[in-house]
Protein backbone atom coordinates (compact mmCIF):
# COMPACT_ATOMS: atom_id res chain seq x y z
CA UNK A 1 0.00 0.00 0.00
CA UNK A 2 1.24 3.61 -0.41
CA UNK A 3 0.21 4.71 2.83
CA UNK A 4 -2.03 3.99 5.48
CA UNK A 5 -4.24 7.04 5.73
CA UNK A 6 -4.57 8.93 2.44
CA UNK A 7 -6.17 12.47 3.32
CA UNK A 8 -7.80 14.04 0.18
CA UNK A 9 -7.91 17.74 1.10
CA UNK A 10 -5.35 20.52 2.93
CA UNK A 11 -8.42 22.27 4.25
CA UNK A 12 -9.54 22.94 8.25
CA UNK A 13 -10.31 19.78 8.33
CA UNK A 14 -7.52 17.86 6.31
CA UNK A 15 -5.17 19.47 7.95
CA UNK A 16 -6.20 19.26 11.46
CA UNK A 17 -7.26 15.47 10.95
CA UNK A 18 -3.58 15.04 9.48
CA UNK A 19 -1.74 16.70 12.74
CA UNK A 20 -4.12 14.86 14.73
CA UNK A 21 -2.81 11.73 13.66
CA UNK A 22 0.66 12.35 13.17
CA UNK A 23 1.74 11.18 16.34
CA UNK A 24 0.53 7.34 15.46
CA UNK A 25 3.58 7.24 13.28
CA UNK A 26 1.09 5.53 10.50
CA UNK A 27 2.00 6.64 7.44
CA UNK A 28 -0.08 9.32 6.45
CA UNK A 29 -0.78 10.95 2.82
CA UNK A 30 -2.33 14.34 1.99
CA UNK A 31 -3.30 14.86 -1.41
CA UNK A 32 -3.90 18.28 -2.18
CA UNK A 33 -4.99 19.66 -5.93
CA UNK A 34 -3.55 22.61 -5.55
CA UNK A 35 0.09 23.80 -4.86
CA UNK A 36 1.38 26.27 -2.26
CA UNK A 37 0.70 29.93 -2.40
CA UNK A 38 3.07 32.15 -2.98
CA UNK A 39 4.29 35.83 -2.30
CA UNK A 40 3.16 38.47 -5.28
CA UNK A 41 2.27 41.20 -6.32
CA UNK A 42 -1.08 40.76 -6.00
CA UNK A 43 -1.03 40.13 -2.59
CA UNK A 44 -2.28 43.11 -1.06
CA UNK A 45 -3.46 44.88 -4.62
CA UNK A 46 -7.46 44.79 -3.62
CA UNK A 47 -7.65 45.44 -7.50
CA UNK A 48 -6.34 42.56 -8.31
CA UNK A 49 -8.21 40.61 -5.87
CA UNK A 50 -11.51 41.89 -5.73
CA UNK A 51 -11.73 43.50 -9.30
CA UNK A 52 -9.40 40.70 -11.23
CA UNK A 53 -10.11 37.38 -9.38
CA UNK A 54 -6.88 36.94 -9.24
CA UNK A 55 -6.53 34.07 -6.97
CA UNK A 56 -9.79 32.20 -8.41
CA UNK A 57 -9.95 29.27 -10.19
CA UNK A 58 -10.36 29.14 -13.63
CA UNK A 59 -13.77 26.77 -13.39
CA UNK A 60 -17.19 26.97 -14.05
CA UNK A 61 -20.09 25.34 -12.69
CA UNK A 62 -23.62 25.04 -12.54
CA UNK A 63 -26.63 27.21 -10.83
CA UNK A 64 -30.28 25.68 -10.43
CA UNK A 65 -31.25 27.09 -13.67
CA UNK A 66 -28.06 25.06 -15.18
CA UNK A 67 -26.01 28.73 -15.88
CA UNK A 68 -22.83 28.70 -15.74
CA UNK A 69 -20.94 31.00 -12.78
CA UNK A 70 -17.43 31.33 -11.52
CA UNK A 71 -17.01 29.98 -8.27
CA UNK A 72 -15.81 31.58 -4.92
CA UNK A 73 -13.71 28.48 -4.12
CA UNK A 74 -9.99 28.40 -3.74
CA UNK A 75 -7.78 25.40 -4.24
CA UNK A 76 -4.15 25.98 -2.35
CA UNK A 77 -2.50 24.32 0.32
CA UNK A 78 -4.36 25.29 3.28
CA UNK A 79 -7.31 25.33 1.43
CA UNK A 80 -10.02 28.70 1.54
CA UNK A 81 -8.22 29.35 5.11
CA UNK A 82 -5.40 30.65 2.95
CA UNK A 83 -8.64 33.84 2.83
CA UNK A 84 -10.73 33.25 5.19
CA UNK A 85 -11.20 36.26 7.96
CA UNK A 86 -9.78 34.36 10.28
CA UNK A 87 -12.86 34.52 12.92
CA UNK A 88 -12.64 30.73 14.97
CA UNK A 89 -15.86 31.19 16.61
CA UNK A 90 -17.35 28.16 18.75
CA UNK A 91 -21.12 27.35 18.06
CA UNK A 92 -23.35 28.24 20.72
CA UNK A 93 -24.15 25.52 22.88
CA UNK A 94 -27.96 26.00 21.58
CA UNK A 95 -26.71 25.87 18.00
CA UNK A 96 -26.68 21.73 18.42
CA UNK A 97 -30.16 21.79 19.57
CA UNK A 98 -33.39 21.23 17.10
CA UNK A 99 -33.91 24.99 17.59
CA UNK A 100 -37.47 27.05 16.01
CA UNK A 101 -36.58 28.69 13.13
CA UNK A 102 -39.07 31.29 11.57
CA UNK A 103 -38.49 28.94 7.95
CA UNK A 104 -38.62 25.75 10.06
CA UNK A 105 -36.90 24.09 12.54
CA UNK A 106 -33.12 23.16 12.45
CA UNK A 107 -32.64 19.05 13.05
CA UNK A 108 -30.43 19.11 15.85
CA UNK A 109 -26.70 17.40 16.46
CA UNK A 110 -26.39 13.82 17.38
CA UNK A 111 -24.08 15.45 19.83
CA UNK A 112 -23.99 17.97 22.37
CA UNK A 113 -21.77 21.29 22.79
CA UNK A 114 -20.23 19.71 26.02
CA UNK A 115 -19.36 16.50 23.37
CA UNK A 116 -17.50 18.89 21.36
CA UNK A 117 -15.89 21.50 24.25
CA UNK A 118 -12.69 19.94 25.14
CA UNK A 119 -11.84 19.45 21.21
CA UNK A 120 -12.91 23.30 20.88
CA UNK A 121 -10.60 23.96 23.40
CA UNK A 122 -7.11 21.82 21.68
CA UNK A 123 -8.27 23.43 18.69
CA UNK A 124 -7.86 27.36 19.92
CA UNK A 125 -4.57 25.99 21.16
CA UNK A 126 -3.75 25.02 17.59
CA UNK A 127 -4.95 28.21 16.15
CA UNK A 128 -3.72 30.13 18.76
CA UNK A 129 -7.00 32.22 18.84
CA UNK A 130 -6.99 35.51 20.49
CA UNK A 131 -9.72 36.25 22.11
CA UNK A 132 -11.87 37.02 25.89
CA UNK A 133 -14.59 34.93 27.16
CA UNK A 134 -16.23 37.71 29.36
CA UNK A 135 -17.83 40.17 26.83
CA UNK A 136 -20.91 37.87 24.79
CA UNK A 137 -23.51 36.70 27.08
CA UNK A 138 -24.09 33.95 24.51
CA UNK A 139 -20.23 32.55 24.77
CA UNK A 140 -20.71 29.07 25.86
CA UNK A 141 -18.78 27.29 28.50
CA UNK A 142 -15.21 27.18 27.97
CA UNK A 143 -12.75 24.68 30.17
CA UNK A 144 -9.76 26.51 29.78
CA UNK A 145 -8.63 30.21 28.68
CA UNK A 146 -7.98 31.61 25.00
CA UNK A 147 -4.34 31.21 24.54
CA UNK A 148 -3.82 34.85 23.77
CA UNK A 149 -5.76 37.79 24.69
CA UNK A 150 -7.64 39.56 22.05
CA UNK A 151 -6.33 41.61 18.67
CA UNK A 152 -6.63 45.18 19.73
CA UNK A 153 -9.24 47.69 18.52
CA UNK A 154 -7.69 50.54 16.36
CA UNK A 155 -9.18 53.84 17.92
CA UNK A 156 -12.39 54.41 15.69
CA UNK A 157 -13.62 50.64 16.53
CA UNK A 158 -12.72 51.15 20.16
CA UNK A 159 -15.03 54.18 20.06
CA UNK A 160 -17.20 52.88 18.31
CA UNK A 161 -17.43 49.54 21.07
CA UNK A 162 -18.25 52.15 24.08
CA UNK A 163 -21.26 53.65 21.31
CA UNK A 164 -22.35 50.44 21.54
CA UNK A 165 -22.10 49.57 25.14
CA UNK A 166 -23.99 53.06 25.93
CA UNK A 167 -27.05 51.66 23.51
CA UNK A 168 -27.24 48.73 26.04
CA UNK A 169 -25.63 46.35 23.74
CA UNK A 170 -22.80 43.99 24.24
CA UNK A 171 -20.04 44.43 21.75
CA UNK A 172 -17.35 41.49 22.44
CA UNK A 173 -14.35 40.51 20.72
CA UNK A 174 -14.12 38.30 17.79
CA UNK A 175 -11.84 35.31 18.57
CA UNK A 176 -9.48 35.68 15.23
CA UNK A 177 -6.46 33.49 14.56
CA UNK A 178 -4.17 36.29 13.28
CA UNK A 179 -0.73 37.62 14.24
CA UNK A 180 -1.59 41.31 14.17
CA UNK A 181 2.31 42.74 13.94
CA UNK A 182 3.64 40.01 11.55
CA UNK A 183 0.45 40.81 9.20
CA UNK A 184 0.74 44.17 9.24
CA UNK A 185 4.58 44.26 8.42
CA UNK A 186 3.81 42.66 5.42
CA UNK A 187 1.50 45.24 4.44
CA UNK A 188 -0.95 48.17 5.95
CA UNK A 189 -4.46 46.60 5.00
CA UNK A 190 -6.93 44.06 6.41
CA UNK A 191 -6.33 40.18 6.50
CA UNK A 192 -10.08 39.29 5.46
CA UNK A 193 -10.21 37.72 1.87
CA UNK A 194 -6.99 38.58 1.15
CA UNK A 195 -4.09 36.03 0.42
CA UNK A 196 -2.00 34.80 3.59
CA UNK A 197 1.39 34.18 1.99
CA UNK A 198 3.50 35.81 5.00
CA UNK A 199 2.14 33.64 7.86
CA UNK A 200 0.36 36.47 9.68
CA UNK A 201 -2.87 34.37 9.48
CA UNK A 202 -3.40 31.11 11.49
CA UNK A 203 -4.53 28.95 8.39
CA UNK A 204 -4.83 25.04 7.81
CA UNK A 205 -0.98 25.74 6.23
CA UNK A 206 0.47 27.53 8.73
CA UNK A 207 -0.82 25.51 12.06
CA UNK A 208 -2.29 22.18 10.93
CA UNK A 209 -0.17 21.51 8.23
CA UNK A 210 2.83 22.50 9.41
CA UNK A 211 2.27 20.15 13.09
CA UNK A 212 1.41 17.43 10.91
CA UNK A 213 4.40 17.85 8.00
CA UNK A 214 6.94 18.22 11.51
CA UNK A 215 6.47 14.16 11.17
CA UNK A 216 8.08 12.14 9.14
CA UNK A 217 5.27 10.03 8.09
CA UNK A 218 3.34 12.54 7.21
CA UNK A 219 3.38 13.68 3.44
CA UNK A 220 1.83 16.12 1.15
CA UNK A 221 1.34 16.02 -2.19
CA UNK A 222 0.20 18.95 -4.50
CA UNK A 223 -1.13 18.84 -7.83
CA UNK A 224 -3.26 16.12 -6.93
CA UNK A 225 -7.21 16.08 -8.51
CA UNK A 226 -8.62 13.44 -7.02
CA UNK A 227 -11.10 11.94 -9.53
CA UNK A 228 -13.02 9.26 -8.12
CA UNK A 229 -12.54 6.23 -4.60
CA UNK A 230 -12.64 2.74 -5.62
CA UNK A 231 -14.58 0.64 -3.46
CA UNK A 232 -14.65 -3.44 -3.50
CA UNK A 233 -17.92 -5.56 -3.06
CA UNK A 234 -17.60 -5.68 0.70
CA UNK A 235 -17.82 -2.01 1.31
CA UNK A 236 -14.11 -1.05 1.55
CA UNK A 237 -12.83 1.62 -0.36
CA UNK A 238 -9.65 0.57 -1.94
CA UNK A 239 -7.38 3.47 -3.90
CA UNK A 240 -8.00 7.13 -4.93
CA UNK A 241 -7.30 7.14 -8.54
CA UNK A 242 -6.02 10.72 -9.70
CA UNK A 243 -6.87 12.65 -12.98
CA UNK A 244 -3.74 11.69 -14.22
CA UNK A 245 -4.65 8.07 -14.03
CA UNK A 246 -2.46 7.10 -10.77
CA UNK A 247 -4.15 4.93 -8.29
CA UNK A 248 -2.91 5.46 -4.93
CA UNK A 249 -4.03 2.58 -2.28
CA UNK A 250 -4.46 2.90 1.88
CA UNK A 251 -6.09 1.05 4.63
CA UNK A 252 -8.00 4.29 5.56
CA UNK A 253 -8.97 7.44 3.13
CA UNK A 254 -10.68 10.60 4.35
CA UNK A 255 -12.47 12.74 2.50
CA UNK A 256 -12.09 16.34 2.78
CA UNK A 257 -11.97 18.69 -0.10
CA UNK A 258 -15.06 20.63 1.45
CA UNK A 259 -18.85 20.56 1.12
CA UNK A 260 -19.18 20.93 -2.94
CA UNK A 261 -15.85 18.78 -3.70
CA UNK A 262 -16.48 16.27 -1.20
CA UNK A 263 -19.84 15.63 -2.32
CA UNK A 264 -18.60 15.67 -5.93
CA UNK A 265 -15.86 12.97 -5.27
CA UNK A 266 -18.53 10.83 -3.58
CA UNK A 267 -20.98 10.94 -6.30
CA UNK A 268 -18.43 10.82 -9.28
CA UNK A 269 -17.33 7.99 -7.51
CA UNK A 270 -20.52 5.49 -8.37
CA UNK A 271 -20.08 1.82 -8.78
CA UNK A 272 -22.22 -1.68 -9.68
CA UNK A 273 -22.33 -1.84 -6.03
CA UNK A 274 -22.86 2.14 -5.30
CA UNK A 275 -24.61 3.43 -8.09
CA UNK A 276 -26.00 6.49 -6.69
CA UNK A 277 -22.35 6.90 -5.27
CA UNK A 278 -19.95 6.13 -2.47
CA UNK A 279 -21.53 6.66 0.69
CA UNK A 280 -24.85 7.66 -0.37
CA UNK A 281 -27.04 4.35 0.63
CA UNK A 282 -29.13 7.32 2.04
CA UNK A 283 -29.26 9.21 -0.58
CA UNK A 284 -27.92 12.06 1.36
CA UNK A 285 -24.50 13.15 -0.52
CA UNK A 286 -25.20 16.30 -1.58
CA UNK A 287 -28.40 16.74 -0.32
CA UNK A 288 -29.00 19.95 2.83
CA UNK A 289 -26.27 22.33 1.10
CA UNK A 290 -26.43 25.50 2.98
CA UNK A 291 -25.01 28.87 2.48
CA UNK A 292 -25.19 31.18 5.15
CA UNK A 293 -27.15 34.32 4.09
CA UNK A 294 -24.64 37.47 4.53
CA UNK A 295 -24.76 40.98 3.52
CA UNK A 296 -22.12 44.16 3.75
CA UNK A 297 -23.81 46.74 6.42
CA UNK A 298 -21.95 49.98 5.56
CA UNK A 299 -22.81 53.26 8.33
CA UNK A 300 -21.35 56.00 7.64
CA UNK A 301 -21.23 60.02 8.53
CA UNK A 302 -20.45 62.47 6.19
CA UNK A 303 -18.26 64.42 8.75
CA UNK A 304 -16.01 61.81 10.36
CA UNK A 305 -13.30 59.23 9.03
CA UNK A 306 -12.73 56.00 9.86
CA UNK A 307 -9.25 55.40 9.73
CA UNK A 308 -8.65 52.05 10.79
CA UNK A 309 -6.61 49.67 8.62
CA UNK A 310 -7.83 46.34 9.50
CA UNK A 311 -10.79 47.10 11.37
CA UNK A 312 -12.21 43.06 12.43
CA UNK A 313 -12.29 43.12 15.86
CA UNK A 314 -15.41 43.45 16.95
CA UNK A 315 -18.96 41.22 16.93
CA UNK A 316 -22.46 41.44 18.52
CA UNK A 317 -24.56 38.26 19.52
CA UNK A 318 -27.37 40.50 20.42
CA UNK A 319 -29.56 39.07 18.02
CA UNK A 320 -28.25 35.49 18.31
CA UNK A 321 -30.90 34.06 20.45
CA UNK A 322 -34.80 34.16 19.77
CA UNK A 323 -37.06 36.15 21.84
CA UNK A 324 -41.20 35.93 22.89
CA UNK A 325 -41.70 38.83 20.06
CA UNK A 326 -38.56 37.70 17.18
CA UNK A 327 -36.71 34.23 16.27
CA UNK A 328 -33.09 33.71 16.29
CA UNK A 329 -31.44 36.68 13.90
CA UNK A 330 -27.77 35.72 13.55
CA UNK A 331 -24.42 37.02 14.23
CA UNK A 332 -22.73 40.16 13.39
CA UNK A 333 -19.05 41.26 12.81
CA UNK A 334 -17.13 43.41 11.29
CA UNK A 335 -15.49 43.11 7.65
CA UNK A 336 -11.89 43.79 6.91
CA UNK A 337 -11.93 47.73 6.16
CA UNK A 338 -13.33 48.14 2.96
CA UNK A 339 -11.16 50.51 1.06
CA UNK A 340 -12.22 52.85 -1.94
CA UNK A 341 -10.40 50.20 -4.09
CA UNK A 342 -12.17 47.42 -3.18
CA UNK A 343 -15.34 49.38 -3.14
CA UNK A 344 -14.52 50.44 -6.72
CA UNK A 345 -13.66 46.86 -7.72
CA UNK A 346 -16.83 45.59 -6.28
CA UNK A 347 -19.81 47.88 -7.20
CA UNK A 348 -20.70 50.63 -10.20
CA UNK A 349 -20.21 53.25 -8.20
CA UNK A 350 -18.04 56.26 -9.76
CA UNK A 351 -13.87 55.97 -8.51
CA UNK A 352 -14.45 59.27 -6.34
CA UNK A 353 -17.53 58.42 -4.52
CA UNK A 354 -16.17 54.72 -3.94
CA UNK A 355 -12.83 56.20 -1.92
CA UNK A 356 -15.15 59.26 -0.32
CA UNK A 357 -17.75 55.95 0.88
CA UNK A 358 -14.96 54.11 1.91
CA UNK A 359 -12.98 56.63 4.00
CA UNK A 360 -15.91 57.48 6.63
CA UNK A 361 -17.58 53.90 6.32
CA UNK A 362 -17.57 51.32 9.34
CA UNK A 363 -18.38 48.06 7.18
CA UNK A 364 -20.39 44.96 9.33
CA UNK A 365 -20.61 41.50 8.14
CA UNK A 366 -24.61 40.33 9.03
CA UNK A 367 -24.82 36.36 9.15
CA UNK A 368 -28.02 34.13 9.54
CA UNK A 369 -28.41 30.71 9.37
CA UNK A 370 -29.32 28.75 6.22
CA UNK A 371 -31.41 25.95 7.08
CA UNK A 372 -31.02 22.32 5.80
CA UNK A 373 -33.13 21.51 2.61
CA UNK A 374 -32.71 17.83 0.67
CA UNK A 375 -33.59 19.96 -2.44
CA UNK A 376 -30.78 22.27 -2.18
CA UNK A 377 -28.06 20.29 -3.25
CA UNK A 378 -24.98 19.45 -4.77
CA UNK A 379 -25.74 17.36 -8.05
CA UNK A 380 -23.30 16.56 -11.47
CA UNK A 381 -24.57 17.01 -14.84
CA UNK A 382 -22.32 15.55 -17.74
CA UNK A 383 -19.51 15.40 -14.80
CA UNK A 384 -19.94 18.97 -14.44
CA UNK A 385 -20.92 20.34 -10.86
CA UNK A 386 -24.23 21.93 -10.71
CA UNK A 387 -25.31 23.33 -7.35
CA UNK A 388 -28.62 24.62 -6.86
CA UNK A 389 -28.50 26.25 -3.51
CA UNK A 390 -32.16 27.13 -2.72
CA UNK A 391 -31.60 30.12 -0.06
CA UNK A 392 -33.92 29.90 3.23
CA UNK A 393 -34.84 32.00 6.08
CA UNK A 394 -34.38 35.18 3.57
CA UNK A 395 -36.90 36.77 5.96
CA UNK A 396 -35.26 36.41 9.20
CA UNK A 397 -32.01 37.95 7.63
CA UNK A 398 -33.62 41.08 6.02
CA UNK A 399 -34.60 41.07 9.86
CA UNK A 400 -31.50 40.87 11.55
CA UNK A 401 -30.07 43.83 8.77
CA UNK A 402 -33.06 46.17 9.94
CA UNK A 403 -32.15 45.81 13.78
CA UNK A 404 -28.74 46.72 12.77
CA UNK A 405 -29.44 49.73 10.71
CA UNK A 406 -31.65 50.87 13.63
CA UNK A 407 -28.72 50.14 15.71
CA UNK A 408 -26.36 51.99 13.88
CA UNK A 409 -28.48 54.94 13.27
CA UNK A 410 -28.99 55.18 17.21
CA UNK A 411 -25.58 55.25 17.37
CA UNK A 412 -24.84 57.78 15.19
CA UNK A 413 -24.55 57.16 11.69
CA UNK A 414 -26.73 58.67 9.37
CA UNK A 415 -26.38 57.04 6.15
CA UNK A 416 -26.33 53.04 6.37
CA UNK A 417 -25.95 51.24 3.37
CA UNK A 418 -26.77 47.50 2.64
CA UNK A 419 -25.95 44.88 -0.11
CA UNK A 420 -26.56 41.28 -0.12
CA UNK A 421 -23.70 38.61 -1.40
CA UNK A 422 -24.32 36.90 -4.15
CA UNK A 423 -23.83 33.05 -5.26
CA UNK A 424 -20.26 33.74 -6.09
CA UNK A 425 -19.75 34.55 -2.85
CA UNK A 426 -18.98 31.29 -0.84
CA UNK A 427 -20.16 32.30 2.47
CA UNK A 428 -19.83 29.40 4.60
CA UNK A 429 -21.15 26.35 2.64
CA UNK A 430 -21.67 23.10 4.02
CA UNK A 431 -23.60 19.83 5.05
CA UNK A 432 -23.55 18.12 1.78
CA UNK A 433 -22.96 14.91 3.91
CA UNK A 434 -24.38 15.62 7.01
CA UNK A 435 -23.95 13.83 10.52
CA UNK A 436 -26.34 11.58 12.13
CA UNK A 437 -27.08 8.41 14.12
CA UNK A 438 -29.45 6.88 11.05
CA UNK A 439 -27.75 5.56 8.01
CA UNK A 440 -30.76 5.84 6.36
CA UNK A 441 -31.20 10.26 7.11
CA UNK A 442 -27.82 10.57 6.96
CA UNK A 443 -23.71 10.41 5.58
CA UNK A 444 -21.45 9.96 8.43
CA UNK A 445 -21.64 9.02 12.07
CA UNK A 446 -21.01 11.42 15.10
CA UNK A 447 -17.33 10.72 14.89
CA UNK A 448 -17.08 11.42 11.08
CA UNK A 449 -17.07 7.42 9.78
CA UNK A 450 -19.14 6.59 6.60
CA UNK A 451 -22.14 4.49 7.84
CA UNK A 452 -21.67 2.63 4.40
CA UNK A 453 -17.84 2.16 4.19
CA UNK A 454 -15.60 1.23 7.67
CA UNK A 455 -13.05 2.55 6.07
CA UNK A 456 -14.21 5.99 4.88
CA UNK A 457 -14.20 9.21 6.86
CA UNK A 458 -15.82 12.60 5.77
CA UNK A 459 -14.02 15.26 8.00
CA UNK A 460 -14.80 18.81 6.65
CA UNK A 461 -18.05 21.66 6.74
CA UNK A 462 -20.10 18.62 4.68
CA UNK A 463 -20.23 16.85 7.72
CA UNK A 464 -22.05 19.74 9.61
CA UNK A 465 -26.03 18.59 10.11
CA UNK A 466 -26.98 22.07 10.48
CA UNK A 467 -24.85 26.36 9.86
CA UNK A 468 -25.70 27.79 12.82
CA UNK A 469 -25.18 31.54 12.10
CA UNK A 470 -21.15 32.32 13.36
CA UNK A 471 -18.09 30.92 10.97
CA UNK A 472 -17.60 27.24 10.92
CA UNK A 473 -13.55 26.85 10.60
CA UNK A 474 -12.78 26.18 14.54
CA UNK A 475 -16.32 23.80 14.49
CA UNK A 476 -14.56 21.97 11.36
CA UNK A 477 -10.98 21.67 13.37
CA UNK A 478 -12.80 20.32 16.54
CA UNK A 479 -14.61 17.57 14.57
CA UNK A 480 -12.00 16.84 13.17
CA UNK A 481 -9.82 16.49 16.44
CA UNK A 482 -12.92 14.38 17.51
CA UNK A 483 -12.21 12.03 14.67
CA UNK A 484 -8.90 11.57 14.90
CA UNK A 485 -9.05 10.98 18.63
CA UNK A 486 -11.74 8.55 17.95
CA UNK A 487 -8.86 6.74 14.61
CA UNK A 488 -6.43 6.61 17.06
CA UNK A 489 -8.16 5.06 19.94
CA UNK A 490 -9.83 2.33 17.66
CA UNK A 491 -8.29 2.21 14.39
CA UNK A 492 -4.27 2.62 15.43
CA UNK A 493 -4.46 1.21 19.11
CA UNK A 494 -2.80 -2.21 18.85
Amino acid sequence: MDADVIIVGSGMGGATLAAALASTGRRIMILERGGHLRASASDRDAGAIFGDGAFRPDEAWLDGQDRSFNPGNYYYVGGNSKFYGAALIRYRASDFDAVPQSGGQTPGWPIGYSDLEADYQAAEEMYQVRGRQADDPTEPAHSGNYPHPPVPDEPDIAALRERLKHAGLHPSHIPLGVDQAAWLAAGLTTWDAYPNTCGGKMDAETCGLAAALAHENVTLHTGCIVERLECNQRGFVTAAVLANGERLTASRFVVAAGAVQSAALLLRSANDNCPSGLANRSDQVGRNFMNHNCSAVLALHPMRKNKSIYQKTLMLNDFYRGSNTRPPLGNVQMLGKITGPILAATTPLPRWLAHWIAARSFDFYAMSEDLPNPGSRVTLKNGQIKLDWQRSNWDVHLQLVQELKRVLRQVGFPIVLSQPFDRRTPSHQCGTARMGNDPALSVVDSHCRSHDHPNLFIVDASVLPTSAAVNPALTIAALALRAGRRMTQTEFAA
